[in-house]
């Protein structure tokens, strides 16, 4: 399934004003940290236009904050890009350096990594600009969010190590998507650009975390069918069609059509569910300042479903065609030219 896939997104969300100026600022930063040591590894980490995602999902973000979101960005996609499943004897690492990221935002501010690498010394630096000015509920929810993320990937790893990267169930997989694909704390991280908080009780209430669930998991299957091809080149199963057409026996093309099926489902159903806000207020008995609270939290999300749509259908992360040693990486198993886990 190609690229350039397109689904009916009922929304458009702008694109942040500071996008070339904090890009400029940003891939010095990912020079300087040495999250890209080579050239060939510049070049193909710049080919993926990751400022482009974080200017459409973060748009009202200032200049300043523009650069820190870019630079956790990088962060999460090079980590998850350091998983070789030909290196099975990497997961230990990996687990090691998933714990240390998932302390640091636990631990008091400008505390020392306890496991250094590129990754984790690059993350201490995000977390304390992108925590600056939050609430401790927002910190801890930020935190638990990203958590699950991290070790939701070493899972992966660890089935991957265990050969059993490709059992999973649909069922199976579509929860454990839900985890990887990183949304949850991707629309914390919206509050954070504008500097609001979503009430603690909106939080908790059914409707929203549904509403947070489903984003994720439209963009999670959006984001599948975006990186089949590459993901198919690299011969990762961790993706909705190849367990579509592992478990339904199916052809390429029939796996493809239903999980397009799957994605407009969610995208109906995350609708539907956001119609229903207003009424989530008014049992709530929310103020008007609470609800202005609202209304950004689910702007957040929309962001996030259309401006990561909006990058995925021309980023050179998920080109098809690849040349050059990008590729190799690719056809050897690896996902990255560079090796961030080591001293």
């Amino acid at each position: 399934m190609p690229q350039d896939v397109r689904f009916d997104l009922p929304f458009d969300t702008p694109v942040s004003q500071h996008l070339e100026h904090a890009r400029g600022r940003h891939l010095r930063w990912v020079w300087d940290m040495r999250l890209v040591r080579s050239q060939a590894a510049f070049e193909e980490y710049r080919s993926w236009d990751l400022p482009q995602a974080a200017a459409r999902t973060y748009p009202y973000a200032s200049a300043e904050d523009m650069v820190v979101l870019m630079n956790w960005f990088s962060l999460a996609f090079l980590f998850d890009d350091q998983f070789d499943t030909a290196q099975p004897d990497r997961a230990d690492r990996i687990a090691e350096v998933a714990r240390e990221l998932i302390a640091t935002p636990l631990r008091p501010a400008d505390t020392a990594p306890r496991v250094v690498c590129p990754i984790t010394l690059a993350w201490a630096q995000v977390w304390a600009h992108l925590s600056a000015g939050m609430s401790l509920t927002w910190r801890t929810r930020f935190a638990a969010s990203w958590g699950r993320f991290l070790v939701a990937h070493t899972e992966e790893v660890d089935l991957a190590a265990r050969g059993l990267a490709g059992t999973l169930s649909l069922a199976e997989y579509a929860e454990f998507r839900r985890r990887t694909v990183g949304i949850h704390h991707s629309i914390d991280a919206g509050e954070r650009s504008r500097g609001f908080e979503v009430p603690a009780q909106v939080q908790a209430h059914p409707l929203m975390a549904r509403l947070r669930d489903l984003a994720a998991d439209t963009i999670g299957f959006m984001n599948d069918i975006h990186s089949f091809e590459r993901e198919k080149r690299r011969g990762d199963g961790h993706n909705l069609i190849a367990v579509l057409y592992r478990e339904r026996g199916c052809s390429w093309e029939e796996a493809a059509d239903e999980a397009y099926r799957m994605t407009t489902k969610c995208l109906d159903e995350y609708l539907a569910s956001e119609a229903r806000v207003p009424e989530m207020c008014t049992e709530l008995g929310l103020t008007d300042e609470q609800r202005e609270q609202v209304r950004m939290g689910v702007e957040a999300i929309q962001h996030w479903i259309n401006g990561n749509y909006e990058w995925a259908l021309t980023s050179g992360r998920y080109a098809a065609a690849k040349e050059g040693p990008a590729a190799s990486a690719e056809l050897a198993g690896k996902g990255s030219l560079d090796d961030l886990l080591a001293v």
